[in-house]
Formats: C-alpha cells, structure tokens, sequence
C-alpha cells in the first residue's frame, strides 16, 4: 500500500498553484478535464506524494474546511527561509514559527488560498 494524493478543492486555481508551487515548491503535474470539472495535480518530487487541487465548474463564493480536516503537514529544511519567501510573495502567518520542546522542533501554520492549514516543521 502506498500514499498517493490528497484531494481539495479549490475555488482560484492560480492563487492555489502559485501558493503550493511556488511558495512550498511542488511541481505542476497532469492536469485533467472531467465532466464538471478540472484536476490539477501538483507533485513533491522528493516523495512523489501529490494534491488533487479540484476546480469544479460551478464554485461556490467560498467552499468549507470539513469539521474533521485538521491540516496538511510539511517538513521543511528553514522556516527562516520560508519566512522571506512568504514575506516576498505576499503571505501572512497564521501562527509564527516557535519552537516545541515537546517534540524538539520548529514548526508554524498558515492558511492557503481557501483556507485550508498548513503546518511546517523544521527539524532541530
């Protein structure tokens, strides 16, 4: 058995490409119409893990993060670097990086395009 994808939806596909790509550096993979909608797959090379960003043709004003969702979780070489980065392309800090004793390492959450949370950790 193998991990392959998490799907969301999203209501501004380039915002949500430009987050995932450029901020936390996947890469565009196929990209695939269905009957109501488009699949945008964005791939982490180093893992081959993907996220189905799901374009439907009829998008609500703002689609609702599902009561039992917690967060995608990303392991990152310097959240200082990722902190210039977001500073540049104009991304705030849901909450800013601090360090966990409990389990030895930096972590930080932020929100994509749609809301959904995005925990990075860095490794002490």
């Amino acid at each position: 058995m193998q991990f392959l994808h998490s799907m969301i939806r999203v209501k501004d596909e380039e915002k949500s490409v430009k987050f995932y790509c450029e901020l936390l550096g996947f890469k565009k993979g196929r990209r695939i119409r269905l009957e109501d909608c488009f699949l945008q797959y964005l791939i982490d090379e180093k893992t081959g893990f993907e996220i189905e960003l799901t374009i439907n043709d009829k998008i609500p004003e703002k689609y609702t993060v599902g009561d039992a969702f917690g967060h995608f979780a990303f392991l990152c070489e310097n959240l200082d670097e990722i902190d210039e980065k977001m500073k540049k392309l104009g991304y705030k800090w849901e909450v800013e990086p601090f360090y966990m004793k409990e389990v030895k390492t930096r972590i930080a959450f932020l929100l994509d395009p749609d809301g959904n949370s995005i925990e990075l950790i860095e490794l002490a």
